[in-house]
């Protein structure tokens, strides 16, 4: 099977795809069993205006499959997921058939039949004679590749795989196959598509159970080989370590037995190791324990059995991105949101270090012979930006935030990588400016993960030197020669706000807001949020002292009126090309910030603050006050910073950062005493 030679042909990013059709009109998914409607309830709640026909041969499934679109509504109303409106609207415009002539007028069609190949292509052999030669149609097989499914279609161009991950109509995951046989434009459409209709896809060039797909398939084949020594409660407790609930688990709840083996068979024409394991066909259902239920285990079974099932997945690691499959970015991310990993498979090999991955890699090639080993350092399969896609469009280099399962936070390293990226950028004499942005339509940046201040917690010096680390891409940005515009998509609070203010212009959809809810955990804007703004909009001081005093909610408008943010846009890519305006507009002309003091009025402390209905840490606020009294009047930028660097070091040692902190992990309202 050829590759294609481009793994994305746009864009990494796809919010930045310029689609070569309009938004399809009527839809279809073919198969009413498990999975199939799962697919069908996602696009109803992606386009709950637009006609979905679901289509199987037998009544009943389309019975029952209704029955489920039924629940699933009633319980998203229930957890205030879902307004009955909203529900009404997706339950309607569904057509439950048996009927494939009914679909002719659809432009996409999604099959989701049984794993099978003949009757795929019986299917796909039906949908030609009926629908357009320019109707989408898709395949959710779990690993048959692309090229046995469609080479003999007629319009084989317009077709690829897309598969889902189960619960397909929440997880954010699908991966779309770029197979030599596929137009570019139709993996550009089907990345935009998904993207705005709720997923985060990623690309995988057309191989055997083509990227995700293969870490899961080698793990729950792994597992089933350890049962030779080890019980199914004790696998699944031991991999509890490293995702939410164990191999054996997932597979009874989804039934992957067979699905398992036949993938690990068809995979056996890439190497002799991927036997699959024989009980398969011998279980239909496995004595799991509920996750988290306590088993007794002997240590070195304990690690036996980790060292096996880390081992297996490593492997799968390295071939991967040793033959280019997908992007480790990608592999690393779809760990996450797609297999339920608690941490990307590479981060847990940068934890481990190189000398712990290699000591399991050779015990695995002792025990597992055959597999695919590292070819290189392990340093060099870790260097990547986890949570960063890099794009470049007209000579500027587009950094996007990709981490939407939480709402684009900055996680540990996310500062670092941008640092990286703009050092790189800055460094080529291609790139002339560089646009920031969030992936997707709701947000931004929603901060810094409040974890990482658990650590400084009754540590002055660790308070003060998180702040500082957290703000070193933001003192780059300041010294930069090449312009930085925030293209802000979406929320932004707390770090985000400071990131996004920090750039050197700032755009912003009209729906998106700005908003420093720190206060309300008894911490400060740490990276500058509490000295910057008044220095860059000091006619906006007030607005300010709202935001950080009482967690004001600026909106993109008011932002606007206030000459914070340069341009209103209505949509993804106009935000990007007036971000790219700007960039131009700046380009020799940067602006800077403020070193040297700054007019502003006083913020005062009141004596009942309040959030809201949230009484409020007057302990932390006068910290807060010190802080943008001081740092407006202090002669230079360095100086000011270095009094907010200060005054984290001093609120995480006061009772009220514990009590805000703690209350937010523990999704409670925090009581603070004083």
């Amino acid at each position: 099977m050829r590759k294609n030679d481009k793994l994305y042909p746009a864009y990494q990013n796809p919010w930045l795809i310029e689609p070569d059709r309009p938004m399809v009109q009527e839809m279809a998914v073919i198969g009413a069993g498990h999975i199939g409607p799962d697919i069908a309830y996602y696009l109803r709640t992606g386009l709950p205006d637009k006609k979905l026909y679901l289509v199987d041969v037998a009544e009943e499934p389309l019975r029952k499959a209704e029955l489920r679109f039924k629940e699933y509504a009633r319980k998203g109303i229930e957890r205030k997921k879902m307004t009955p409106e909203l529900a009404e609207r997706v339950l309607g415009n569904i057509v439950y058939t048996t009927d494939y002539e009914a679909i002719k007028d659809c432009g996409l069609v999604i099959e989701a039949a049984t794993e099978s190949l003949p009757l795929k292509k019986k299917i796909f052999a039906m949908l030609e004679d009926r629908l357009s030669p320019d109707a989408i149609l898709t395949s959710n097989t779990s690993g048959i590749p692309a090229d046995e499914i469609f080479k003999d279609m007629r319009h084989p161009e317009r077709s690829t795989i897309t598969h889902f991950f189960s619960p397909a109509w929440r997880s954010m995951a699908v991966e779309v196959i770029n197979w030599e046989g596929a137009s570019t434009a139709l993996i550009n459409y089907l990345l935009w598509f998904f993207a705005n209709t709720g997923k985060a896809p990623v690309v995988t060039r057309n191989v055997y159970s083509f990227l995700l797909n293969r870490i899961f398939e080698s793990w729950t084949n792994e597992a089933a080989y350890l049962v030779e020594r080890a019980t199914v409660h004790q696998i699944d407790r031991v991999t509890e370590e490293f995702v939410g609930a164990g191999p054996f688990y997932v597979l009874d709840m989804s039934g992957g037995n067979p699905l398992t083996y036949a993938s690990q068979n068809r995979r056996l024409a890439e190497r002799g190791c991927y036997v699959p394991a024989h009980i398969f066909l011998s279980v239909k259902s496995w004595n799991v324990a509920k996750p988290g239920t306590p088993i007794p285990m002997q240590l070195d079974l304990k690690e036996w059995i980790r060292d096996r099932m880390l081992g297996v997945i490593f492997t799968q690691c390295f071939d991967i991105a040793d033959r280019d499959i997908g992007t480790r970015s990608d592999l690393n991310f779809g760990s996450l949101i797609a297999l339920g990993f608690k941490k990307g498979i590479f981060d847990i090999m940068a934890d481990l270090g190189e000398d712990e991955v290699m000591r399991i890699m050779r015990a695995f090639d002792r025990e597992r012979p055959g597999f695919p080993m590292p070819k290189g350092p392990i340093a060099r399969y870790l260097d990547f930006p986890r949570d960063l896609l890099v794009d470049d469009m007209d000579g500027v280099r587009i950094i996007t935030i990709r981490r939407p399962q939480v709402a684009n936070s900055l996680g540990g390293g996310t500062c670092n990588e941008i640092l990286r990226e703009l050092k790189k950028g800055e460094a080529d004499p291609a790139v002339r400016g560089f646009v920031i942005t969030g992936y997707g339509s709701g947000a931004f940046c929603a901060g810094a993960d409040v974890n990482g201040f658990i650590a400084t917690i009754d540590n002055h010096t660790a308070g003060v030197e998180l702040a500082r680390s957290n703000s070193a891409v933001l003192h780059y940005i300041d010294a930069m020669d090449k312009p930085v515009v925030a293209a802000i998509n979406g929320l932004a609070m707390g770090g985000g706000v400071e990131l996004a203010l920090r750039c050197h212009a700032q755009v912003a959809n009209r729906k998106a807001f700005f908003q420093l809810p720190e206060i309300t955990l008894g911490i400060l804007p740490g990276m500058g949020g509490a000295v910057v703004p008044y220095r860059k909009w000091p006619k906006a001081a007030e607005t300010f002292h709202k935001m950080i005093g009482t967690n004001y909610r600026l909106k993109a408008g008011e932002a606007h009126e206030l000459g914070i943010v340069q341009i209103l846009t209505d949509d993804y890519q106009e935000m990007i090309k007036a971000a790219i305006l700007e960039v131009d507009k700046l380009v020799g002309n940067i602006p800077r910030v403020a070193d040297a003091p700054v007019s502003i009025p006083e913020f005062v402390v009141p004596k009942n603050p309040v959030a809201g209905d949230l009484p409020l840490s007057r302990e932390a606020l006068t910290i807060a006050a010190r802080v943008i009294n001081q740092a407006a009047q202090a002669p230079s930028l360095a100086e000011a910073l270095e009094i907010c660097y200060q005054a984290c070091g001093d609120i995480s040692c006061i009772d009220a950062s514990k009590e805000g902190v703690n209350a937010f992990l523990e999704k409670r309202k925090p009581v603070f005493k004083t």
